[in-house]
């Protein structure tokens, strides 16, 4: 295998073709778990920690996203939870797991929210204890991980249990042991695939959701671009439907 930008793209666009296609069954159970909630009057909360926020800035607060969603981030300890900054400096901080309570107990969740979390590795204390809270306290969750990765290495969460295992929906993102594709000469490997393909079944599911609400004579609570004609109005106005429930930072 030669190493080049085309190399790359290459395994993306099997990757995304695969992703994409199949998982029909899951796909569908997540969207409906999330339809549910969105008819409810309820907020899809969003997780993940290092490169999988990406998944939860690809839910919550985008344009042509759905509005009822809320970004979860290990820095809210910080930003609502007044931690010092300094509480965020170990790297290692989303091995543990007290943080995972701190976070639920920070952000503005209701009974009839329902969880997205994402993690590669699925194996991380703070994102298993994250979903074995949302299970305790009685909310669907779908998950977003590696099916290849979690497979291929140990938990660290005390309980012996992977993120993998908790969900009531999971996807695989198909990305390969160790996420990059491209092996390099002297072992290890580059071109990471993780975020694109948990990126595009963040939205498959979230077109899915409003494909649902039409179905049902609902009119969807999409965002449009601030960066649009009369889009900051329009997002304001819906956003204010959901005052206290949904955060947005940058």
């Amino acid at each position: 295998m030669t190493l080049t930008g085309s190399d790359f793209l290459e395994q993306v666009r099997a990757a995304v073709d695969r992703v994409g296609t199949g998982q029909a069954d899951e796909k569908r159970r997540a969207a409906e778990l999330l339809t549910t909630t969105v008819r409810n009057g309820g907020v899809i909360q969003a997780f993940g920690c290092g490169h999988s926020e990406a998944l939860a800035m690809e839910i919550a607060g985008r344009a042509g996203g759905l509005v009822p969603t809320n970004r979860i981030a290990l820095r809210d300890i910080v930003l609502y939870g007044g931690d010092p900054l300094e509480a965020l400096a170990d790297p290692m901080v989303e091995r543990g797991t007290e943080i995972a309570h701190r976070l639920y107990d920070l952000a503005p969740i209701k009974p009839d929210d329902a969880f997205v979390i994402a993690s590669n590795s699925g194996i991380n204390g703070a994102v298993v204890e994250m979903a074995l809270l949302v299970k305790e306290r009685g909310h669907p969750l779908v998950a977003i991980t590696s099916a290849e990765h979690s497979a291929g290495v140990a938990t660290r969460h005390p309980s012996g249990r992977k993120l993998g295992e908790i969900a009531d929906v999971v996807l695989d993102n198909g990305a390969p042991y160790g996420d990059a594709t491209l092996p390099l000469p002297g072992g290890g490997a580059v071109g990471a695939l993780s975020s694109i393909t948990a990126a595009l079944l963040a939205q498959q599911i979230v077109t899915e959701v409003v494909a649902n609400l039409l179905a049902a004579g609902i009119t969807p609570p999409v965002y449009l671009s601030d960066n649009v004609p009369g889009g900051k109005e329009h997002n304001a106005e819906l956003e204010a439907r959901y005052a206290g429930r949904i955060r947005r930072t940058a």
